[in-house]
């Protein structure tokens, strides 16, 4: 299916790896000019490789803390206009809420909570301004789950999904659409980290990391590419009546 991308440009924060790099590499064999934005340059060098080998489009690297308003700002000025920005980055560690101290809690929602509204604030108003743009925010069904020991992570994701919610309900006025995905367990590098933690205490071993994922739909998690896919459906104009919404992906 032609998703009517081609010629596009996206900025795709966390797109050095997981569901961010998926997102990258499909939105090239779009046609698709991308801009990454990760932490670590030689991580980025090598996804930015990657998506110019699914097809030759233009590929830009942005080293950058978004947790840093001023970062936030540098990178919105070194991508120049973009007609789609994925919201990717930002991993909040588990944790109750006697676990999760302040200091902890407010450093991982300055990447996530505030790194996706902070790159809104700067991205929208240009988008606005030409009438045409999309913004994607991948979250995470936590928010809606409401998980008491990854209370930081709920909580924050809850919170961005009404941010979606809000902005994508006044954005057609500006013919600017917003949209959020929740993925469920996804098999990303930090999703086997967590899960081989989970079996050296468990299992004794976190060589067996995937019988933990026995019991989940499917007998699995979902590939990078599958919320991936999702990513550029929504971005596309095959999907130009949808704002607002939530799209959550968790094998049911």
């Amino acid at each position: 299916m032609d998703l009517h991308l081609s010629g596009k440009h996206a900025l795709i924060t966390g797109g050095s790896k997981g569901i961010g790099r998926a997102a990258a590499e499909l939105f090239a064999e779009e046609g698709v000019d991308v801009t990454l934005v990760a932490r670590d340059p030689a991580a980025l060098a090598e996804a930015a490789q990657a998506v110019r080998a699914r097809r030759q489009v233009k590929v830009v690297t942005i080293a950058a803390d978004l947790s840093q308003e001023s970062e936030v700002v540098r990178v919105a000025a070194e991508a120049g206009p973009v007609d789609i920005l994925v919201n990717n980055a930002g991993a909040i560690p588990g944790g109750s809420l006697t676990q999760i101290d302040n200091e902890t809690w407010r450093r991982a929602w300055d990447l996530k909570v505030f790194g996706f509204i902070s790159l809104c604030r700067q991205v929208y108003p240009s988008m606005a301004a030409r009438k045409a743009g999309v913004i994607v925010n991948v979250i995470g069904a936590a928010g809606e789950q409401f998980p008491a020991n990854y209370i930081a992570g709920a909580t924050g994701n809850a919170g961005l999904m009404a941010f979606t919610r809000a902005l994508g309900r006044a954005s057609p006025a500006d013919g600017v659409r917003v949209v959020g995905i929740n993925p469920g367990s996804t098999a990303t590098g930090r999703m086997e980290t967590l899960m081989r933690t989970r079996a050296r205490d468990e299992l004794g071993d976190p060589d067996r990391w995937l019988e933990l994922c026995s019991g989940m739909p499917f007998g699995r998690a979902a590939s990078p590419e599958e919320i991936a896919s999702a990513v550029a459906f929504l971005a596309s104009p095959r999907s130009g009546y949808t704002t607002g919404t939530i799209l959550t992906i968790n094998g049911g």
